[in-house]
């Protein structure tokens, strides 16, 4: 191969297989997108495996803001590199990698340089896997496709011990109650709660279970009893019960919730401890009120958490390989996706849909 044809191959934009929608709400299909070309410091990720997340589908509805279409969602993003840029250093063809919910920031502010990309204030900000703009001025498209064009900064090495389907849903959905967790401080002689045992709720459970917390399980029902105690719960509480908010008043040191739905908080506020918080991972459409009284006697705290930066999410990785933590999925063909959008709204799945890309 020549060094003009190298050079060629690194210019040229790439045409990809993918599943988009074309407008907001629009049903998913089978599509191309065009990809920015292999730069110096890319690598090509020949994805394998993609989860399917709640805020997919909240971001096709453009239920968060105006969307750009085409839309290519996915974030939750497994793969072997299959090429490299030629300035590329981290990575090598064959290499076990992972991408999550963002592919670049700014690189010089305060928070990047801290590894807290998530929380980037530099010029144009963290920029999303899809539904954003790269610093090249073009969209950028998620993981329902046959492949990513990445930084190599931005890419994540997922352990070898760790199945790169059950693996996917770890780069949002594990990171996104890991933050929370390892921030606040769950492990041992602490009570933590997980609020729902959705796809966030039962990574929540097990995370929390390995760091040596005692965990309580808050939903709406008991239907999902059994698999609680099974991911590690020590308890697990039907909030359908209001006798329950009494029974567990001032128990816990950390409440995380995962849910997006419209919850009492000053109810579950009451549930905390002298110096308790509770964390929102779960982004509801609609504001939600509390009365601020619960707060102020207890000195609670009401905080909120997004994903993970790079080195955090890494971390993350590496405990679940060590402790064998992985999420719990269905796998399906990529022309289910839609099907498994409806699924997901109706709280159809246990726990997390992860589309096979080698059916896109």
């Amino acid at each position: 191969m020549t060094d003009e044809t190298t050079a060629t191959q690194h210019t040229a934009t790439r045409t990809v297989a993918a599943y988009a929608a074309q407008r907001p709400n629009a049903p998913l299909a089978k599509t191309t997108v065009t990809t920015r070309a292999v730069g110096e410091h890319d690598i090509v990720i020949d994805i394998r495996y993609s989860g399917i997340c709640h805020s997919d589908i909240h971001q096709v509805g453009e239920d968060w803001g105006d969307g750009i279409f085409p839309m290519v969602p996915g974030h939750e993003i497994a793969g072997l590199v299959s090429e490299v840029g030629p300035g590329v250093t981290r990575w090598k063809v064959g290499d076990r990698v992972g991408v999550g919910c963002f592919v670049d920031s700014c690189r010089e502010c305060d928070h990047c340089r801290a590894g807290l990309q998530q929380y980037c204030t530099g010029e144009g900000g963290m920029v999303f896997t899809y539904n954003g703009v790269g610093k090249d001025g073009r969209p950028t498209y998620g993981g329902y496709a046959a492949e990513l064009v990445v930084d190599e900064a931005y890419a994540l090495r997922i352990p070898d011990g760790l199945p790169l389907d059950a693996a996917a849903p770890l780069l949002c959905a594990g990171i996104t109650v890991y933050s929370p967790l390892s921030h606040w401080g769950a492990g041992p002689g602490k009570k933590v709660a997980i609020v729902g045992l959705g796809g966030l709720g039962h990574m929540g459970v097990q995370l929390a279970h390995a760091m040596g917390a005692e965990v309580t399980v808050l939903s709406q029902s008991l239907r999902k009893r059994a698999d609680g105690l099974r991911l590690g719960a020590d308890h697990y509480r039907a909030t359908s019960d209001t006798a329950v908010f009494e029974e567990l008043a001032g128990s816990f040191d950390l409440i995380v919730n995962t849910v997006s739905a419209d919850l009492d908080l000053t109810a579950y506020i009451g549930l905390l401890r002298v110096d308790g918080t509770m964390v929102q991972v779960g982004v509801p459409e609609k504001p939600l009120t509390l009365y601020p009284f619960p707060l102020a006697i207890g000195r609670r705290s009401l905080a909120g958490s997004a994903i993970g930066g790079l080195p955090e999410t890494q971390e993350m990785l590496d405990f679940c390989a060590e402790h064998g933590i992985t999420a719990e999925i269905e796998l399906i063909r990529a022309e289910q996706i839609n099907e498994a959008y409806r699924r997901v709204l109706d709280g159809d799945v246990r726990f997390r849909f992860v589309i096979d890309a080698s059916t896109i």
